[in-house]
This record gives structure tokens, sequence and C-alpha cells, in this order.
């Protein structure tokens, strides 16, 4: 009997040792040697190239796990794909919970919006989302305590380039080509606020929008042109970027082009080709560019060691792996005794942070949007020269 009691005692201290582990009781996702984070991301469908921040900061994750990890925990990223498809995107992150112990990198604007209520009812923590940050505007505190986001606004972003659009290009007429979401709208909110605020300077002539699942833009081009405006505004995935810009330009319609902070990325290039010449773009300040910015151009190099994969869309690689450090700068302050309230508390200390790349970062218990801000470049010869310095807008929660 003593030998069993023996056997027994052993078996359930190694079982004890498996356990998710804290002083202060089971945390899902964390052990002694490893914390595992969520990513659920497109890396099929319409906004597949969208994959490649998750694969940025997973690398990035590597990389800190190659110099002994966190507090002696290595980090495990599980990467899920929801084909930017709200609905999969929420069942990912079902089948996840229990299993991490917070969400990196939330991808969309449908898809923040289904999966806001996620995160509150689960105790979970969300590190970087971009999508519509207005959809936790008004959010009980008590439920926005789990959110923590470094992106900029959208409708402060469309303010900036149609302010850009009349001041510095000149432009009397505005149209704006926009995908018929949350996103658009807001955007189409911005452009509007801003036209009010420049008392009669310029005026809005047109507003087109378009579904993620078109592919014929012919007719959304001749709307345009029939508009007259001399400035156009596009909030619209790449690949919808590039058709309207190409079904404007053979019907020889050629304004000046202002386009959303996510076509900052470097493969626009590709992917529009001769179109894109010209073209200004609004820039997020949470990350840099490569072949722009120097201290990008050292991460990209640093990420590709670790995924190789993301050879040509290093930019959103680049992006997704500012995620991660805002991640591991929380799991660093939230010490070796690992909680979510631990990681919440440490979350909120991050003060005038700054990153290996981007714009210093502020959280706060007030404050949940980390980053809001954005500066203009130009599409010139195969790469983007900015324009403007770095613009702040009030953060907004």
């Amino acid at each position: 009997m003593k030998g069993k009691g023996i056997f027994w005692t052993a078996l359930l201290g190694v079982w004890v040792m498996l356990l998710p582990f804290s002083a202060s009781g089971q945390v899902p996702g964390v052990t002694e040697s490893e914390v595992v984070l969520g990513w659920t991301t497109p890396l099929s469908g319409p906004a597949a190239a969208w994959g490649a921040a998750a694969m940025g900061g997973k690398a990035w994750a590597d990389y800190v796990n190659e110099q002994g990890g966190v507090h002696g925990r290595k980090i495990k990223v599980i990467v899920k794909d929801d084909g930017y498809n709200p609905a999969r995107a929420l069942a990912n992150l079902q089948e996840m919970k229990g299993q991490v112990f917070a969400v990196v990198g939330l991808n969309g604007t449908a898809i923040l919006s289904a999966c806001r209520d996620f995160f509150s009812e689960n105790k979970v923590i969300l590190v970087g989302a971009f999508g519509n940050s207005r959809i936790w505007v008004d959010y009980p505190k008590e439920k926005i305590r789990y959110i923590f986001v470094a992106f900029p606004d959208f409708g402060d972003e469309a303010e900036f380039l149609t302010r850009e659009a009349v001041n510095r290009l000149g432009a009397k007429k505005i149209a704006l080509f926009y995908q018929n979401d949350d996103w658009g709208k807001v955007a189409l909110q911005g452009m509007n606020e801003a036209l009010a605020k420049l008392g009669g300077k310029a005026q809005a002539v047109a507003a087109v929008p378009y579904e993620v699942t078109d592919r014929a833009l012919d007719t959304h081009a001749l709307k345009l042109k029939e508009s007259g405006a001399d400035a156009l505004l596009v909030y619209a995935t790449p690949t919808h970027t590039a058709l309207i810009l190409r079904g404007i330009a053979k019907i020889d319609y050629r304004p000046k082009i202002l386009s959303n902070g996510t076509n900052s990325n470097p493969i626009m290039f590709k992917i529009a080709g001769d179109v894109w010449e010209g073209v200004y773009t609004a820039s997020s300040i949470g990350a840099g560019i490569p072949g722009t910015d120097p201290e990008a151009d050292r991460v990209a190099g640093i990420l590709k060691k670790y995924e190789p994969k993301i050879e040509g869309n290093e930019y959103l690689a680049v992006f997704g792996s500012a995620f991660m450090m805002m991640t591991v700068e929380g799991l660093k302050r939230a010490g070796r005794d690992l909680t979510t309230e631990k990681m919440i508390q440490a979350m909120e200390s991050i003060k005038e942070w700054k990153p290996d790349i981007g714009a210093p970062v502020t959280f706060g218990p007030d404050n949940r949007q980390g980053i809001n801000g954005s500066r203009l470049l130009r599409a010139e010869g195969g790469k983007y020269i900015p324009v403007t310095g770095v613009e702040m807008f009030k953060t907004r929660f």
C-alpha cells in the first residue's frame, strides 16, 4: 500500500507540473516554460497578403526566444487562418480559448466588430488590433480594460489626407472610393468633417463604394471620372486599389490620388505597377517602412532569418512585429508570476515607450489607443519619400 501511495503522489506531482502555472492559480496559456499567444489573420482570401503581419509577429517571438525568452519562458504563437471572414475569426478565437494567454494582432474592421466582446467575456487580453478603432469608443471601462490598440483612427487619417489634398495639393473637388463597411464609412465621415472645417475651400463631389467581393470596377471608375474630382481618396484593399487605379487610367482620368495607410506597403509598386507612381499615401506611425526607414530595414533583416517567406512583403511583417514587441514589453513588466491582471497593469505602465520601430507608445488606465497619428508619403521610383513629418491626433479612447 505504501508503495502505491508513493506512486500516486509522484504521478500527481508530474500532473501538477504540466498544468498552466501561476503562484495565484491556473492561468490559461502559461506554464513554467512557455507562454502561448494567439493570432487570427487572413492567410487566404481577398486579404491574404495581410497574413504576413502574423508571420512577422511570430518571427519576432522566435528572435526573442533565441535570446532566452521572457523570464525564462519561451513564446509560442498559434496562428489561425480566418480568410478575412468575421465568423471564422470568431470561431478561431473560441477554439483558442483556454489555450492562449493573450491574442495579438487582430486584423480587419469587420472582424474587430464581430470579435469585440470576446475578450471581456473571456477575460483574454488583446494587444494590437488594426481596423476601425472607433468600435471601442464609449466601450464600458470594465470591458475595455482587456484591449490595447496601437493603430491610427481611420476617420482622423481620412481627415488628415483631405486636409493635405486641399492645403498642400490645391484640390477643389474631392471624391472617395471606399470599401462598403465600417472602415470605408468612417473614412467618409472623416473626409466630410475635414471639408466642413476647411470652410468651403473644397467640396465632396462623389463617394463611390465597392464590395469586397467585387472585381469588375469599370462602372465605379466611370462614376469617379464623371464627378469631376481633381483629388481621389482611396480606402480599399491593395487588390481593389490597384484595380480602380488601372480602371481610371484606362479612361484617361488622372486626379491626384491619396490612399489609406494600409497601402503604404511597398508591395503596392508590384501590385499596381505604373499607376502607383506619384500616389500620396498616409503611413501608420506604429511601424516603419522598409526602404524608407533604416530601423525598419534592420528589423526586416532579423525577421527574414526566422521566416524567409516574408520576402517581398517585409512591410506587413515589420508591422506585425511591432505588436509582438509591445506584447513582449508587457510580459517583461508583468514579471515571472504571470497573470492576466498583472499583464493589464504592466501594459498600462507603458508610457512614451519606444519600440525597435515606430513612434513612442503610451497606454494607461484611461488610454487604450497607444498611438494615433500619421505622416504623408509619395510614391516615387519604387520607394516612398516622406512629404511631411509625423502629425499626432488626439487619442479617442
